[in-house]
């Protein structure tokens, strides 16, 4: 078991991805604080928001890989092919769902305020999806985060 483990964290994509992954929702969680004022946990897991942390973790996942083993290597052609798709995805469905969420949360307000009965539990996550420049930033600090990690302190 501890030859599992220890496999697992010499892993250098997998310890870039989780790791860019977690440096972004802490990064979103402190912008988030910055900006409202108010500490919120759900940030730190939670999606949407600046930076993006799918973008982080993809890219950095990608980036290791390409480190690592070169850009003639299967992986680094799957790595490239799920980060597009991923950030796509989160500047694409995602954001439009986040969107409807906020047209929709407003109407439930109408409504509320109309006198009929809704609960808190009955408006819809707004923070789901990424702007462009969110998914830029994500990916841009998973790159860096593999580049430092791969290159500079595992060397």
């Amino acid at each position: 078991m501890s030859s599992f483990i220890i496999e697992l964290f010499s892993n250098k994509p997998l310890v870039c991805a989780g790791a860019s992954w977690a440096l972004a929702q802490i990064i979103k969680t402190i912008i988030h604080l910055i900006l409202t004022r108010k500490f919120v946990a759900e940030r730190l897991i939670g999606s949407g928001g600046m930076p993006s942390c799918h973008s982080a973790a993809v890219c950095a996942l990608t980036t290791a890989i390409l480190i690592e083993y070169g850009p003639g290597e299967p992986f680094f052609a799957i790595a490239v092919i799920m980060s597009i798709v991923v950030m796509y995805d989160a500047m694409g469905v995602r954001r439009e769902t986040g969107i409807q969420a906020t047209v929709l949360n407003e109407m439930i307000g109408i409504f509320a305020k109309l006198g009929n009965e809704i609960k808190a539990e009955d408006r819809l996550k707004e923070f789901v999806g990424h702007t462009p420049f969110q998914v830029l930033i994500g990916g841009i600090l998973g790159i860096a985060f593999s580049c430092l990690y791969c290159l500079v302190f595992t060397r």
